[in-house]
């Protein structure tokens, strides 16, 4: 009988468990990642009560950071040519297509969804995303007119951007909703300081990182993650805040946040009078309209003298 070494290695040993990497949810701001200034963060559950994860719980300065970086970039976007912004939003449908399995499961889990709902809402979100790219050449033509006068004058109307959007992302709705708010704004050239869903942030911290690999240039749009009420009052009462989306913000603060937006005249927009947060998103012919790029445009009246 052979003798046992007390020492010999195993020739095979028995494999171990993987351990997989766990993601960090960070802030997309101005094309990076930052966590926020002040170190916090929250859990976030899923639908069932099951923690998924640590979200960045963002500060009034990271709002204020946020804004002044979308400033910056407000020139560089409105300036581009409607073609290009058009091209460059149809990009970023492509990516989140390839994407889409993550996207999926993501959203099943934050919104409690069964997977063929899940990929139903992921997939609308998709072509919603590419609806709003083909309206960059497009609306102008639609908004835009010569105005007859009686006068030696060509007199135009011309749709401009409003600058620095503030968009409050709705919370039932972590991914179309989302897409269906951000999509008009920035289809226009405005650039977007975005408060994601508080409960169901997940969905939109992976489309930062989809956004940060797509030609969308760094501070058009920027992504925060954290508590509502503190976040939403800042953004509000920014004195360079050109517009604010009101749409996710909670129905017992929507009178204060109007009340401070007057401060500097900002242009508000409203959901439809009698409807809560758990509006039908998949709806096109309501949650997909030329009307909600409108919102964020302003109209020019120039006049040039004939002959000259």
């Amino acid at each position: 009988m052979a003798e046992r070494r007390p020492n010999a290695v195993m020739a095979n040993p028995p494999p171990q468990a993987r351990i997989p990497v766990r993601k960090t949810y960070k802030l997309y701001v101005g094309g990076q990642f930052p966590r926020s200034e002040s170190g916090r963060s929250y859990i976030v559950r899923a639908a069932d009560g099951t923690p998924l994860a640590n979200a960045v719980r963002s500060s009034r300065k990271d709002v204020r950071d946020a804004v002044r970086t979308a400033r910056g970039a407000v020139a560089g976007w409105s300036g581009k040519t409607a073609m290009n912004r058009g091209q460059v939003l149809y990009r970023v449908a492509e990516l989140i297509e390839g994407r889409r399995a993550q996207f999926i499961e993501e959203v099943a889990a934050a919104e409690g969804l069964s997977p063929a709902d899940a990929t139903a809402q992921v997939d609308r979100a998709i072509d919603r995303w590419v609806w709003y790219a083909g309206w960059a050449d497009k609306i102008s033509q639609v908004l835009g007119t010569v105005n007859p006068v009686s006068a030696p004058y060509f007199n135009f109307s011309i749709p401009e951007p409003t600058g620095l959007v503030g968009v409050v992302a709705p919370e039932s709705s972590s991914l179309l909703g989302l897409v269906s708010r951000i999509a008009p704004v920035v289809v226009g050239g405005n650039a977007a300081v975005v408060i994601a869903s508080e409960s169901r942030p997940l969905p939109a911290v992976t489309l930062g990182e989809v956004l940060a690999t797509s030609d969308v240039p760094a501070g058009v749009i920027n992504i925060l993650t954290g508590l509502r009420k503190e976040l939403v009052p800042t953004l509000a009462a920014h004195m360079d805040v050109n517009a604010l989306d009101t749409w996710g913000v909670p129905r017992d603060m929507r009178a204060a946040v109007e009340t401070t937006a007057v401060e500097n005249v900002k242009r508000v927009t409203r959901p439809p009078r009698g409807v809560d947060d758990r509006y039908d998103w998949l709806d096109d012919h309501r949650a997909q309209r030329p009307e909600w790029i409108a919102a964020y445009l302003e109209i020019k009246t120039v006049w040039h003298p004939i002959g000259m």
